[in-house]
C-alpha cells in the first residue's frame, strides 16, 4: 500500500512538474538557457493579459461558453446512445462501437478538414455554432463510452420494479436511474468540458480565426515570440479545468477510508 502511494505521488509530481516553468515564465521578462530561474522578473505579462484592451478575457469567456454548450449537447446525445450500447444487443453493434471510436483513432488533422467541409455548405463556417458542432466530434466518443460502461454495470431490474409498482417513465428516470448513473454522468461531463476546452485545430479550421478561445490566443502569442504572455494565458487556462475537477470531486462518491 505504501509503495503504491509512493508511486502515485511520484507520478503526480511528474505530471505537475511541467507546469512549474509555465508559471515562472508568466512572471519573467526574459529567461535564457542555462539559467535555472529567470534573471529578470516582471508583472508585464499579467498586466497585458488582464488589461481592458486585451482579447484574452473574451477568449476565456468564449472557451467557457463553448465548453458548457458542448458538454450539455454531448450529454443529451451521449446518454441515450450510451444506454443503447451498454444494455442493447443488436446486429452491427461492434461496427457502431468502432465508428464511435473513429475520431479517437484517426489523427486529428485527418478529420478536421472533413468536418470543415461538411459545415461550410451549411453556413456554419466561421461561426461559434459551427465550432460547437465540430467540438462534438472528439467529445461524443468519451461521453458515449463512459455512459455505455455505466449502463452496462447498472442493474436494470430496479427500473422494471419501479415501473411495475406504477411509477411513470419520468419518475423512474428521476428517482431510480439518475441517482444510479450520477457519478458516471459527472465523469462524462468532466471529460466533455476538458476535451472541448483544449481544442485548437477544430476551432481554428471551423472558427476561421473569428472564434477565439484560449488555445488560439496562446499559440498566437507563442508564434509572435511572447512566451511570457503565452505562459500567463496557459496559467489562466488551468483555472476552469481545476474548477470543473473540484466540482466533480464533490459530486463523485469518495472511496471509504482505509486504515494504514
Amino acid at each position: 500500500m505504501r509503495a503504491g502511494r509512493g508511486v502515485a505521488v511520484i507520478l503526480a509530481a511528474w505530471l505537475v512538474l511541467p507546469l512549474v516553468p509555465v508559471v515562472l515564465w508568466s512572471f519573467a521578462r526574459g529567461w535564457r538557457f542555462p539559467d535555472l530561474l529567470p534573471g529578470d522578473w516582471s508583472l508585464a505579462a499579467w498586466s497585458g493579459v488582464l488589461a481592458p484592451s486585451s482579447d484574452v478575457p473574451e477568449a476565456l469567456l468564449t472557451g467557457v461558453a463553448l465548453g458548457l454548450a458542448v458538454t450539455a449537447a454531448a450529454l443529451v446525445l451521449g446518454v441515450p446512445a450510451g444506454r443503447a450500447l451498454g444494455r442493447g444487443r443488436f446486429r452491427g453493434k461492434a461496427a457502431v462501437e468502432v465508428a464511435i471510436l473513429a475520431p479517437l483513432i484517426v489523427p486529428p488533422v485527418a478529420y478536421v478538414f472533413g468536418v470543415q467541409a461538411l459545415l461550410m455548405p451549411l453556413g456554419l463556417v466561421p461561426t461559434a455554432a459551427g465550432v460547437a458542432l465540430a467540438h462534438l466530434v472528439p467529445v461524443l466518443p468519451y461521453v458515449i463510452l463512459v455512459m455505455a460502461a455505466v449502463f452496462a454495470n447498472q442493474d436494470a431490474r430496479f427500473e422494471d420494479q419501479a415501473l411495475s409498482l406504477g411509477a411513470s417513465r419520468a419518475q423512474v428516470w428521476r428517482h431510480v436511474t439518475l441517482p444510479a448513473i450520477r457519478p458516471g454522468l459527472t465523469a462524462a461531463a468532466l471529460f466533455a468540458f476538458l476535451v472541448s476546452w483544449g481544442q485548437y485545430l477544430l476551432t481554428l479550421a471551423v472558427g476561421g480565426g473569428r472564434v477565439t478561445t484560449p488555445p488560439l490566443a496562446l499559440y498566437a502569442y507563442l508564434a509572435s515570440g511572447r512566451n511570457d504572455i503565452a505562459a500567463a494565458i496557459a496559467a489562466l487556462s488551468l483555472l476552469p479545468g481545476i474548477a470543473v475537477i473540484l466540482l466533480a470531486r464533490r459530486a463523485l462518491p469518495r472511496a471509504p477510508a482505509v486504515a494504514p
